[in-house]
């Protein structure tokens, strides 16, 4: 779909989307839609397939099976190449280059290149650009490796656990960085993160994969706000009928104690005390029960035969098989 402008209304739109490598698949069947503009975290256990999507997202690894493309074009369309950026975890960089001589390097590689942009990046975080990028701290060079990203003007940027070695004060001084940057050029964000708490205050957008199956995906009030965690005294085996009557993700019993998350459909009857879960509780939820069925908002849906249930939707669910991590 494009907008009045001609510009496509979805950054990132995977169709049966597959990846074998060898015998193991990492990435299976996975039908999804991000909205250009969002800011999406990308969230699983270790081994789920985020960095495989991440890597076909950006070009470095091929597809096996399915379609994906990148607002509006194929993955494969070389035109596509200035519009997406791409930062691994361990933010790839020259040690024995100066600051400056980096920014210099991604002045020379990209054509679009806003180098305000990026010295404003670094200078905001007092970076000397005499300063060699070895002798830099680890949030330091994440700053650099932002600058070099945002510098190059993406339209999409891919991010593989951005914050994962930083400490508490960097990384909450780089997700601020980010989330500024990525408001100021219109960037569209798709980051994966094992840090919830990045996810749940950066992070608009979410798409949640195990065993490189889609979880869920859309907006992360609407996915919140679909489910219910339920609590109460329960004295017998197995799930009480009122609480089976909706979808159960997970339920646990600690005593006489039963804790369940749930996707209701309509009122929970009964003495049970349900609250909105934390997108935490959500989350993790969803990664101890791989067979618990997916859900995706409206917004996340791709149309056509790899559809899964619908946030809000009352028909037939469909069951994902159950895989392993």
């Amino acid at each position: 779909m494009t907008s009045a402008d001609g510009a496509s209304r979805w950054a990132v739109e995977a169709r049966g989307l597959g990846k074998c490598f060898r015998r193991r698949r990492a990435v299976q069947d996975f039908s999804v839609r991000i909205p250009a503009g969002a800011v999406c975290g990308l969230v699983g256990p270790n081994g789920a397939g985020k960095s495989t999507l991440l890597g076909m997202a950006a070009r470095i690894i091929r597809p096996t099976e399915g379609s994906l493309r990148i607002f509006g074009s194929p993955v494969d369309d070389p035109a596509g190449l200035a519009d997406t950026a791409f930062l691994a975890q361990d933010k790839p960089l020259f040690p024995q280059f100066t600051v400056e001589e980096t920014l210099r390097l991604g002045r020379e590689l990209n054509p679009r290149w806003d180098q305000e942009a990026a010295e404003r990046i670094v200078r905001s975080g007092k970076l000397p650009l005499g300063a060699r990028v070895g002798s830099l701290s680890g949030g330091q060079r994440a700053r650099v490796a932002l600058a070099l990203a945002f510098g190059k003007r993406p339209r999409l940027l891919l991010l593989d656990e951005p914050m994962a070695e930083l400490d508490p004060l960097a990384a909450h001084e780089i997700g601020g960085l980010l989330l500024a940057e990525a408001a100021e050029q219109g960037t569209t964000v798709v980051m994966s993160s094992h840090r919830l708490a990045d996810v749940a205050t950066m992070c608009d957008h979410l798409v949640a994969v195990a065993g490189g199956r889609v979880r869920l995906a859309g907006e992360t009030d609407e996915l919140l706000a679909a489910h219910r965690l339920v609590t109460g005294v329960h004295l017998t085996e197995g799930v009480p009928a009122e609480i089976a009557r909706h979808t159960v993700v997970e339920s646990r019993t600690t005593g006489r104690q039963l804790t369940a998350l749930i996707r209701p459909h309509g009122p929970v009857e009964g003495d049970w005390k349900t609250v909105e879960p934390s997108l935490e509780e959500v989350l993790l939820g969803y990664m101890r029960s791989p067979a618990a069925p997916p859900l995706l908002t409206a917004a996340a849906r791709v149309d056509g035969p790899h559809d899964q249930e619908a946030a809000g939707s009352h028909g037939q669910e469909q069951e994902d098989e159950e895989v392993t991590a």
